[in-house]
Formats: C-alpha cells, sequence, structure tokens
C-alpha cells in the first residue's frame, strides 16, 4: 500500500500513488483495532477502494484514544503519549494546558502550514465544533474532516439549533430561545417555563456549563457557575434555559450525509447510563425503540442534517419521555465518543465515511442498506474513583496495564499504554472498552468478562461501578433512564453487595491463595548442601477477617486443588496458582472466576478485586489472631473539623477567611478538576481556623484546604 509508520505524532504519510490509499491509513495504521476490534465488529469493505483520489497527508488535531482511532499534535505533557509514537510526524503545539496546546489555534495553523497537511481530522471535544477553526482551514485551502462552517454554527449554537429544529418539523422541548442576561432575567425566564429548568451553555457539551434547577435560588447558583463553566471551557458564557425533562432516556441518532444531497441515519444509541451529564455506557440498538419510533427519529434526524446541508458523520440527540415521546436536544456536528457500537451493528467504519465525504464522494449505500446485525455494548473506563460521586478524577502513572483482548468480540479504544500518566490537564478517560454479541445477553455475557479481565494498576478506576451497572436487574430488563445511578445508589456508590455464596466464595479463595503462597515459599530449587525439615503439614487454620466481620477458615491440601471450610460449608477450590499473573482464574465448585489481587503485606493485608469490586481482606493463622488483640490501634481523623481536596485540581475560588464563621453546607471554595467545577462545602458549623490554600493554586487529592476550630 505504500504506507511506512514510524513512532512520532500528528501526521500519516499515505504513499506518493493513490491506489488503496484510505484503507491503508484509517486500518492499518490501527493495528491493534485491525486484528481486534476490527474484527469483533465485521469490517470488510475493500473491493471499493482501488485506485480512489485520496489525501496523502493527514493530521489530527487532537490526543488520546480518538487520535489513535484517526492518529496527532501534542501538548509538552504529551509528547510519550501513544498517538505521538502511531503517527509519522510528531509536532508540539504548546504546553499542557488545553488553552495553549490543543485550543491553540494559531499553533496548529503554523503546523498544518509547515507540515504541508491537506486536511484535519480533529476527532471530539477540543476545536471539532469550532466554527472559527474550520473557517481558516477553509481560507488555506486544507480540507476540514467534518461539516461545513454553515453546519457548525447553525448546530453548534443550541439557540440557533433548536430554532432550525423547528422550522425543518423535528420535536423540540418547550423553553426560552433566546441568550439569557443575568441571574435575574434567568429567574424570571424559570418562573414562566415552569421548575424544574435546564440552565445550559449555549455553546456547550460534554455535560459542562449545565444545572438543573428547582427553586429560584438554584436558578441564581446554576446561572454563576454555568456561566463561569462555560467561559473556561468553551470561551462562550451565553446560557439558555429550557423545561428540564423529568426521567427521561437519552436516545441519539447517528446520520451521515455527503456533499451530493444525500444524508442517512444509521440507527440509534442508548446513552441513558450518565453520571453528572456524562455518559458512562451506551449501545447499540436501544430496547426501547420500535420499529415506527427508530423510523420516526431517524427520518426527523436526516431532515434536520438536510436543513443545513450537513455532509459528514454526525449525531443528533433526543430525549425520550416513558411515552415514546422525543425531543429534540442537539445535535453533535462530529465524530462522537460511543460511535464504536455503531459501527459494531452496521458494520460501517465512520472515520472512513468521514474521510471520503470530506474528499467529494457520494455516500455507497443507501437507507434500505442498514442493517442491526447483533448487538454492541460500549463502557467508558476512567481513571476515577467511583466511590466518590459517582466518579472524581484520579492521576497518576499506569503502573501495570494489560486489555482483555483475549476475550472473543472484544475491542478496545485506548490512547494510553503501560507507563501512561492520566494527568489533571485532560479528561481521565482510559479507554472505550465494546464487546459484541448476536444478542444483548452475549454482548453483556461478553463485557462482564472483558471487565472482570481488565488489569489497571496505579490510578483510580470505574471497573466495579461499571462491571455492577451492567449486571444490575433493572439494566439488564432495559428499564432505564438518565436518572438510574442517583436512583439506584441514592446513598453513592459503594461496590458490590455480596451474597452469602459469594462472601464465603470469596473468603475460600482468599484462603486458597494465602495457603498457595506459603507453599511456594517452602520451596527450594536446586539442590540443597544441607538437608532441610520438609514441611509435612497438610491443614491450616486460619482467621479472615472481611469487613466488620472475622471469619475461621479452614484448608486443607487435597492434591493440587483444596478443600477449605467456611461457615460450616465446604468449597473446592481449584486453580494453577500462577501467583505472578495478574489475572487468576479460579474455579470454587464448579464456578469459574477472574480474580486479581492488588496488594498484601506482611502484617496479612490484602485487597482482591472479585465480581469486580475490591474488597480488603487480612488473613492470619489463628495463632497470629489471638495476638494481634493485643496491637494499638491508630485513632481516626476528625474529619468533621478539617476540609481535604477530594481530587486532584485546581483552586478556582475560596470565600472564607480566617476568623469568619460557617453554616453546614456553606461553600468555603471551588475546585476545578478535568475542566468541572465543585463546590466544596463546610461539613458542619463553626469558626475558621486557617486556610491552607487561595485562588489559582494546584492541589492534590487529600491535601488539607481549610480548618475549623
Amino acid at each position: 500500500h505504500g504506507v511506512q509508520l514510524q513512532g512520532g505524532a500528528g501526521l500519516v504519510q499515505l504513499g506518493k500513488h493513490a491506489s488503496a490509499g484510505y484503507w491503508s491509513f484509517t486500518l492499518r495504521t490501527l493495528e491493534k483495532h485491525v486484528s481486534e476490534g476490527r474484527k469483533a465488529c465485521g469490517f470488510f469493505y475493500l473491493s471499493s477502494f482501488v485506485s480512489l483520489q485520496t489525501f496523502e497527508k493527514l493530521l489530527i488535531a487532537n490526543r488520546g484514544e480518538i487520535a489513535c482511532r484517526v492518529i496527532a499534535i501534542h501538548s509538552d505533557v504529551d509528547a510519550n503519549a501513544v498517538h505521538v509514537k502511531m503517527a509519522d510526524e510528531a509536532v508540539c503545539v504548546g504546553p499542557a494546558p488545553t488553552s495553549k496546546s490543543y485550543l491553540n489555534m494559531d499553533a496548529i495553523m503554523e503546523v498544518i502550514k509547515k507540515t504541508r497537511a491537506q486536511a484535519v481530522h480533529p476527532g471530539y471535544g477540543f476545536l471539532s465544533e469550532n466554527k472559527e477553526f474550520a473557517r481558516r482551514l477553509a481560507s488555506e485551502g486544507v480540507t476540514f474532516i467534518g461539516p461545513d462552517t454553515h453546519a457548525i454554527q447553525a448546530m453548534g449554537d443550541k439557540i440557533e439549533s433548536k430554532l432550525l429544529a423547528k422550522n425543518a418539523k423535528v420535536n423540540t422541548i418547550p423553553g426560552f430561545d433566546g441568550v439569557v442576561k443575568d441571574a435575574d432575567e434567568a429567574v424570571r425566564i424559570a418562573r414562566e417555563i415552569g421548575y424544574p429548568v435546564m440552565i445550559k451553555a449555549s455553546a456547550g457539551g460534554g455535560g459542562k456549563g449545565m444545572r438543573i434547577a428547582w427553586d429560584d435560588e438554584e436558578t441564581r447558583e446554576g446561572f454563576r457557575f454555568s456561566s463561569q463553566e462555560a467561559a473556561s471551557s468553551f470561551g462562550d458564557d451565553r446560557l439558555l434555559i429550557e423545561k428540564f425533562i423529568d426521567n427521561p432516556r437519552h436516545i441519539e441518532i447517528q446520520v451521515c450525509g455527503d456533499k451530493h444531497g444525500n444524508a442517512l441515519w444509521l440507527n440509534e444509541r442508548e446513552c441513558s447510563i450518565q453520571r453528572r451529564n456524562q455518559k458512562v455506557v451506551e449501545e447499540a440498538p436501544s430496547t426501547f425503540l420500535d420499529p415506527e419510533t427508530r423510523r420516526a427519529m431517524g427520518e426527523q434526524a436526516v431532515a434536520l442534517a438536510k436543513a443545513v446541508k450537513y455532509s459528514s458523520a454526525g449525531t443528533v440527540e433526543f430525549l425520550v419521555d416513558s411515552s415514546k415521546n422525543f425531543y429534540f436536544l442537539e445535535m453533535n456536528t462530529r465524530l462522537q465518543v460511543e460511535h464504536p457500537v455503531t459501527e459494531c451493528i452496521t458494520g460501517l467504519d465512520l472515520v472512513q465515511e468521514m474521510i471520503r465525504v470530506a474528499k467529494g464522494y457520494p455516500l455507497r449505500h443507501k437507507q434500505a442498506d442498514i442493517p442491526i446485525n447483533g448487538w454492541a455494548v460500549e463502557c467508558r473506563v476512567y481513571a476515577e474513583d467511583p466511590y466518590k460521586s459517582f466518579g472524581l478524577p484520579s492521576i497518576g502513572k499506569l503502573s501495570q496495564y494489560q486489555e482483555p483482548l483475549h476475550v472473543p468480540s472484544v475491542r478496545v479504544d485506548s490512547g494510553i499504554q503501560q507507563g501512561s500518566d492520566i494527568s489533571i490537564y485532560y479528561d481521565p478517560m482510559i479507554s472505550k472498552l465494546i464487546t459484541y454479541g448476536s444478542n444483548r445477553a452475549e454482548a453483556l455475557k461478553r463485557m462482564e468478562e472483558a471487565l472482570d479481565n481488565y488489569v489497571i494498576r496505579g490510578v483510580a478506576h470505574n471497573i466495579s461501578l461499571l462491571r455492577e451497572v451492567i449486571i444490575h436487574p433493572r439494566f439488564v430488563q432495559g428499564d432505564i433512564s438518565t436518572k438510574f445511578l442517583p436512583e439506584i445508589y441514592p446513598d453513592g456508590f459503594k461496590g458490590h453487595n455480596l451474597t452469602d455464596l459469594e462472601r464465603r466464595e470469596l473468603l475460600a479463595t482468599a484462603a486458597s491463595l494465602y495457603v498457595a503462597e506459603q507453599l511456594r515459599s517452602q520451596q527450594f530449587l536446586g539442590t540443597q548442601r544441607i538437608p532441610v525439615a520438609k514441611s509435612k503439614r497438610s491443614t491450616w487454620e486460619l482467621s479472615v477477617r472481611l469487613g466488620d466481620g472475622i471469619y475461621p477458615v479452614a484448608v486443607s491440601k487435597d492434591g493440587s486443588s483444596f478443600s477449605v471450610e467456611v461457615d460450616g460449608m465446604k468449597l473446592n477450590v481449584t486453580s494453577e496458582w500462577n501467583l505472578a499473573s495478574p489475572l487468576l482464574s479460579v474455579t470454587i465448585d464448579g464456578t469459574q472466576r477472574t480474580i486479581q489481587r492488588l496488594s498484601r503485606n506482611a502484617s496479612g493485608d490484602t485487597s482482591i478485586q472479585f465480581l469486580g469490586t475490591v474488597y480488603k481482606l487480612q488473613i492470619l493463622t489463628k495463632v497470629a489472631a489471638e495476638l494481634s488483640k493485643y496491637m494499638p490501634e491508630k485513632a481516626a481523623e476528625d474529619t468533621s473539623s478539617i476540609l481535604r481536596s477530594p481530587m486532584p485540581g485546581a483552586v478556582v475560588a475560596v470565600s472564607v477567611k480566617p476568623g469568619d464563621t460557617v453554616s453546614e453546607g456553606q461553600e468555603i471554595c471551588v475546585i476545578e478538576a478535568m475542566k468541572m467545577q465543585n463546590s466544596m462545602t463546610a461539613a458542619k458549623t463553626g469558626k475558621v481556623k486557617a486556610v491552607h490554600c487561595k485562588a489559582g493554586d494546584t492541589v492534590g487529592e487529600g491535601d488539607l484546604l481549610v480548618e475549623l476550630e
């Protein structure tokens, strides 16, 4: 194909002659996706690629997994990133903060001129929906792989897009169709529409600059936070207000148009599982839509695309209520994060379609050709702690990282590898894990297996939450809405709740692991110069602490397996006990489980990931357990009088000073992490003793911010 890939970043050279150029770019460059994910999702379009005109050099103005999916420029801190190593040329566009690198239009335009790139793929986020960027590229004669500036402007502005949707006979949400000037006007409009209302950034997306308000006070506060978030994320603080539809589903339609007036809808994606308005689990198709509703939504989406002469891949998002009424939410004029599930069920490669359309080719398919083959599910794997409001960012280095690509029909779109850093500057996504099956049950079973076989060490991650969601009876039945997480976990996510049988399985596995290790440590390799007394021991009496309980466990070795007695019941535990492997396959009474042991220390403490959740256990011999009662315990810190940062980030504002009196729940400071603003509040009423931070400071997780007397 005339393709040579070297390490570096940003640009892909597609050979001087154009034979089968696309294929070489979109698939050959991504060997990982070709060999694994693409096979799982069935991409077999090769015939129509011979002797097409194509781009010889393409710049990807993005980072992370999407830059690997499409291959990019980079900031200082991303110099060793995977997307940098995968491309042919690497050009740094500035320091870590996005405003100075990935949003730095002047620097990116300079790189385009210098490298003579003929086209730019913007990925998602950053400049992907920036009309100014698209306009500047057009003026330089560089192809923007996306829609034209008119469509970006029309759909990127939530106010204009709503008016256009109304004119195109698309169902829209009742609300105020103008820009809200200030907090007083926001309150007046909210009262007219009727609470609850949604306040959102006109230029927004990705859950940033959005707040729900149920009363006047929340409207004022929401107006303040949303305009600040909108200004820092999009450089545009305009807000609008609309009726908030309680308990809806979030279902979106993928569309694809060309420059010849053709447009198709490529079925729907169900994206209702969200936290803080950001999607967590997505699937295609949706369990909720019947063929009539699907067609009606698809046709309205295409009508809107045609109204703005849309030419590229794009997504029309709808809110769907319990009676299957659907309302236009917004149109994303770019590739969506969750596009792989659509690729899996239709067999289309959306990135390839985008490049073809940008080059001027007509779509190759008719609406009747678009199938729904099987079922696909995507989980967004994030470096965040799911036990803190469903996921607060975690930073660090991936000390161990292994994707579950040995599981059949699994695709992993990731932009990191072992040794990569997750920094405070960017979105904390580790990867998108996609599984495919002939039906939903099969896709979900594979997802469960893939999550259990995913090794991520060095940062906190949300696999426990993802696994709990996909096995939850309500999710399995398809009974979901955007309120799913807060409804299922009203007091926050607490991890997997063990049944009695699962608890016995965990205790038996942990005890067997302990004994397997004891036996291994007694073995000498080679011939000894002096005779060693052989241990003839075959039974072990242990005491295992799990949560608040202490359980006596008896283990006896029986050939290669262990017979373990817990709660008066015997369990048979077998495994190869390859203690060096991060994944351990264990069979307990005929049930196969994949577990991971994350840590252990000399005092018997061990952490085991079982059914997705990490459990802390302490395993001691009976004698050691008796003696441990005499060990002094560390006193717990009084957390009500100190405020620590729950995550790494930057202090945006501090609203108290020493000597101030604060009441419980009062805002003390605001911390911005991964572009989201979080209000820190006082846990009790009291007087401020000391303030350890100021606006502009960078803080780490657990750093002391404010002390109360």
